[in-house]
């Protein structure tokens, strides 16, 4: 049975703390503490002592806590000079003050402090970080310390709130590339949220820690950030990102949506990315990019579901799973005759409910809307109103289907306008 007991103490009563010898003689004041990273994320590795003769550092399980609130060592030879190698997270040096992700609030936060805990001899790490404080009480404990006797600064500032984080929901934004590296810290948890939360993020960082996030993303998880963030801010993120970078992003966006980016940009820029993207994608950005951004070409997207004339259920399928866009965007399935032109609109709830030999052309809707390439955005918003529209199709003179407007880029237009 674990009869190890735990008890809390906040970074900042523990820094400046005597650290003592086993016969009580002083040798240094905790000045750091370091955290390990990595699998072992969150335990304390070692004690970082300033002494008279420079920094040291000792191994967590060589100090214990005495009644007295001092620090002790158990070994009297378990100082080792300080060598900064990169391996470990300072909690001092590189987390207070400094703006952190809170994982589970998907937000930003400030680190004001630090609780850690004690655990009974027994285990294996005898002091792991608990939670960064980000709340009043951190920052009543900072300003107050040395200025009030420690067990009445405890007192006092267990009456605010506390705003503590686990430490598990925390990611640290390191913004030198060199202990970026050696930190190896888990930046993969922001890929497993949503693109507009991550958007809103990397909105309220300062540009050094919104780059160091922006870059240690795949491809397609900043392509959908990316989609989400306002022009302005979509053109700094990529100041810094060479062509062949940018290109990879963009090639992983909606076309409409990489052609709204590129045109954002000075000519000579667009120019150099499309230059560096594959030949498939980069035709359909700049058919694209031809358009008045006004109207229904400039904000519908080439990536659609369509299929031949005497296509059936089952081939309707394999191609919504072979689809190389986002399927989330995807609610109808559309029919066109070999010069491309449409024929027929089948609305994904009408799929799913019929047999797989079934003849698409059974199941099209009695009237096909559409649009013309040209129509201005404000008469396609009241088409979208007036019939209750997800997606519409857009056609060029000749009859051909060219893209599709979807229902979001419609309310962003409508929003931009507010």
């Amino acid at each position: 049975m674990d009869t190890r007991t735990t008890t809390r103490v906040s970074l900042t009563a523990l820094l400046g703390t005597p650290v003592t010898d086993a016969q009580g003689h002083i040798r240094g004041r905790l000045k750091d503490i370091a955290v390990a990273t990595g699998p072992d994320a969150g335990n304390v590795a070692g004690l970082v002592l300033k002494t008279r003769t420079g920094l040291f550092i000792v191994p967590s399980q060589e100090v214990m806590e005495t009644p007295a609130g001092t620090l002790e060592l158990r070994s009297s030879g378990a100082l080792v000079p300080l060598k900064d190698e990169g391996n470990y997270l300072y909690l001092q040096q590189d987390l207070m003050d400094r703006q952190i992700i809170d994982i589970h609030g998907r937000k930003v936060v400030r680190v004001n402090d630090v609780d850690l805990e004690w655990l009974g001899r027994g285990a294996a790490h005898l002091l792991r970080v608990a939670e960064v404080e980000v709340g009043l009480r951190g920052a009543f404990r900072r300003v107050f310390k040395g200025v009030l006797p420690r067990a009445r600064l405890e007192s006092i500032s267990r009456k605010f709130h506390a705003r503590g984080i686990p430490w598990k929901f925390v990611d640290v934004i390191e913004v030198d590339p060199a202990r970026r590296v050696k930190l190896s810290i888990a930046h993969e948890r922001l890929s497993e949220m949503h693109p507009s939360e991550l958007a809103e993020i990397l909105e309220d960082l300062a540009p050094a820690e919104r780059e160091a996030i922006f870059t240690s993303l795949d491809e397609e998880v900043a392509a959908e950030t990316l989609e989400e963030i306002e022009p302005r801010l979509q053109k700094s993120l990529l100041e810094k990102l060479d062509e062949e970078r940018i290109a990879d992003i963009v090639e992983e966006m909606d076309p409409g949506a990489a052609a709204d980016l590129l045109a954002e940009l000075p000519e000579e820029r667009s120019d150099a990315i499309l230059e560096e993207m594959e030949p498939e994608e980069r035709q359909e950005v700049e058919e694209l990019l031809e358009f008045d951004e006004d109207s229904a070409a400039g904000c519908m997207t080439t990536d659609f579901v369509y299929l031949g004339m005497e296509s059936t259920v089952s081939q309707a399928v394999q191609a919504l799973r072979t689809f190389d866009g986002d399927p989330e965007t995807v609610t109808e399935v559309f029919l066109l005759d070999e010069k491309r032109v449409l024929r027929g609109v089948i609305h994904l709830s009408r799929l799913i409910m019929a047999q797989p030999e079934t003849r698409l052309q059974v199941l099209t809707e009695p009237r096909v809307l559409s649009c013309p390439a040209d129509m201005h955005q404000n008469d396609l918003a009241e088409m979208f109103d007036k019939y209750n529209l997800h997606a519409l199709p857009v056609i060029d003179l000749q009859g051909r289907m060219v893209g599709v407007v979807q229902a979001e880029h419609v309310i962003s237009f409508l929003r931009d306008k507010l």
